[in-house]
């Protein structure tokens, strides 16, 4: 009588369980599209001699090449795509050790990927 009853006690939460899957769901129309998560973006910094020879391309304003190698960062880091790139400011890689800037070329590369 004991399998009995603890048989018919898994059965019934079964069957609950799934009821109340079916009462959820039964809100949603199927046809509305779920909300999308926020908009991601994060910021990388590569250093500007990291010996792949991208450098230039990531620097020059409006390469294709560089647009190319920015979207291959972003995609190898698990984004969609990189949003801009470029020679990281100042303000973004440093700023609590006074020291000189370093020129354009030692500056790290600034890349912003997005979801």
């Amino acid at each position: 009588m004991r399998r009995s009853a603890a048989g018919y006690f898994v059965l019934a939460t079964t069957l609950a369980c799934a009821g109340l899957t079916h009462v959820a769901m039964a809100g949603t129309d199927g046809e509305t599209p779920a909300k999308a998560p926020a908009h991601v973006e994060k910021t990388f910094l590569i250093p500007s001699s990291d010996g792949y020879g991208v450098g230039e391309c990531l620097t020059t304003p409006g390469s294709d090449c560089g647009q190319v190698v920015a979207n291959a960062w972003c995609e190898a880091q698990g984004y969609a795509a990189a949003n801009s790139y470029g020679v990281a400011a100042a303000d973004e890689y440093t700023g609590a050790i006074s020291q000189p800037v370093p020129t354009p070329s030692e500056r790290p590369i600034r890349i912003t990927c997005q979801d």
